[in-house]
């Protein structure tokens, strides 16, 4: 059988390197081309593979289209992990929207550029983050939920804006996997403002980054069923990787010797709301399709004690009250910390995070702290049709009921049964028109363009929108404000 040969992007970061590791190990069946910026932190990752038999290394840049195409030229597959993520993302918005967008464009103009386009099968992950905050009692969630992206968070509305082009292609072969909160070696390594961003009340169903690399290497097989192509998935760990965020702290901070992580921080430091994360009821879709899955959360707590550095090996020798005050404390009052916000009285951000000055100095002690207990058991969102249909049997009636649950009107004169990929026209609340396929409505909870993901118009929308509604209101009053930042919106209109 002829060797496949596989595109890879992302390869010097955390998921995508162990990718490209675990594809080293397929080098019988496949040939790997890897296009990876010539940065000197990414030179020392990947240089040494530069003369691997079965491997190419181009070095290059996703933004640039001559790079892409050169890659694609040789693909059967794509795998498009590369980008900018969080936390650099936070500090520059207009780059990670340059990268995030800027390289989905380029990889489909070059695929559609081959002489044999329906042969080529893009995998794009996308993220969790796109679905925003989830919190209990919502914080069961699955594909085809409503697009909610956290305010400010820019790195999802990049990522949210680049499935839409994924998912309106028009290419045969492609499919979107959302990435959860991924587990790595180097995770306490470096400590950033956005740790304080996620309520401590937060939920997340956890993936390490070794089982990621499986799964892009399982994708790659000649067995992958014609099926699971043309749809969006949950990446989790599933059941075993399900955790809050309290007993994820817990965890971790306990691992590097620091026995009661309440000692080192002050509950009112981490932010009630306006995170990403939740428990997927549906992430077994694709462990069943693809077979990634391994261990559980204490599993890779056990290994991360094993590969601290030397630097964090001595933090249990540490006084917890100086691990507070000259570690954590400066990290909460860097510019995008919670403490800044506090302090400076940034409004916006206060509510967006906390909901109000007043609510935030209502946040007790840890003496005070119920720890929270989220339900087991699923509770599914209503997706605004019959779900129990066939996706085969869907027809114009349906689109019509959803486009009716989201507030709108599907302007279509007709459908053909089934056809979830040809685009119809749309209407939402607020008059806007604009063309979606069913894929890109039903399953991926995408809706208006014009409205989502900016300018997080959210209050407006969720009294005109049921569907948006039932992720909005269990975490959010009926009197909270508009918001609005005009620099992101500006980079953001301009692709």
């Amino acid at each position: 059988m002829k060797k496949k040969t596989v595109f890879l992007t992302g390869a010097s970061g955390h998921m995508g390197h162990e990718g490209f590791k675990q594809l080293l190990t397929e080098r019988d069946r496949l040939n790997i081309i890897a296009l990876v910026l010539p940065t000197r932190k990414d030179k020392q990752i990947m240089s040494k593979y530069e003369d691997e038999p079965g491997v190419r290394i181009v070095w290059g840049d996703l933004t640039n289209y001559a790079d892409v195409l050169q890659c694609v030229e040789q693909a059967d597959y794509v795998l498009h992990v590369g980008g900018m993520v969080s936390p650099a993302a936070d500090y520059l918005p207009s780059l990670t929207t340059k990268v995030n967008v800027g390289a989905v464009k380029n990889i489909i103009k070059a695929i559609k550029a081959q002489p044999n386009p329906d042969k080529i099968k893009l995998v794009y992950i996308g993220t969790v983050a796109e679905t925003g905050d989830r919190n209990p009692p919502i914080h069961w969630g699955r594909t085809g939920d409503p697009i909610k992206i956290s305010i400010y968070d820019n790195y999802a509305i990049t990522k949210t804006i680049a499935e839409r082009e994924v998912i309106e292609s028009g290419l045969k072969y492609w499919v979107s996997l959302r990435q959860t909160g991924v587990l790595y070696p180097e995770l306490l390594n470096n400590l950033d403002p956005i740790m304080f961003h996620e309520p401590v009340n937060g939920v997340f169903e956890w993936v390490t980054a070794r089982d990621s690399g499986r799964m892009l290497v399982n994708v790659c097989d000649e067995n992958v069923p014609e099926e699971f192509w043309r749809r969006v998935y949950n990446i989790g760990g599933g059941e075993k990787y399900r955790t809050t965020n309290y007993e994820f702290m817990q965890k971790t901070l306990k691992a590097i010797g620091i026995e009661d992580f309440t000692k080192v921080f002050d509950l009112n430091w981490f932010a009630t709301r306006n995170f990403h994360g939740q428990w997927y009821e549906d992430s077994d879709v694709l462990e069943n399709y693809l077979h990634f899955r391994s261990g559980s959360v204490d599993d890779f707590i056990e290994e991360l004690k094993t590969k601290l550095p030397f630097k964090m090996k001595l933090t249990k020798y540490v006084p917890s009250g100086f691990i507070k005050k000259f570690i954590m404390e400066p990290v909460a009052n860097q510019e995008l910390g919670t403490m800044y916000w506090i302090k400076n009285n940034i409004k916006d951000r206060i509510t967006a995070f906390f909901g109000s000055i007043e609510k935030w100095r209502e946040i007790p002690g840890w003496a005070e702290y119920k720890i929270a207990k989220p339900s087991p058991t699923p509770v599914r969102l209503d997706h605004g049709y019959d779900e129990t249909k066939p996706k085969t049997e869907l027809d114009l009636a349906d689109m019509q009921q959803a486009a009716e649950f989201r507030g709108g009107q599907c302007l279509a004169a007709a459908m053909t049964r089934g056809d979830l990929y040809a685009k119809l026209q749309w209407r939402c609340a607020f008059g806007h028109e604009f063309a979606a396929s069913p894929a890109l409505v039903l399953l991926g909870g995408h809706w208006c363009p014009e409205c989502l993901p900016a300018p997080w118009n959210y209050d407006e929308e969720a009294k005109r929108n049921p569907f948006f509604a039932q992720v909005w209101y269990p975490l959010h009053d009926k009197t909270e404000a508009n918001y609005y930042d005009s620099d992101i919106i500006t980079d953001i209109k301009k692709l």
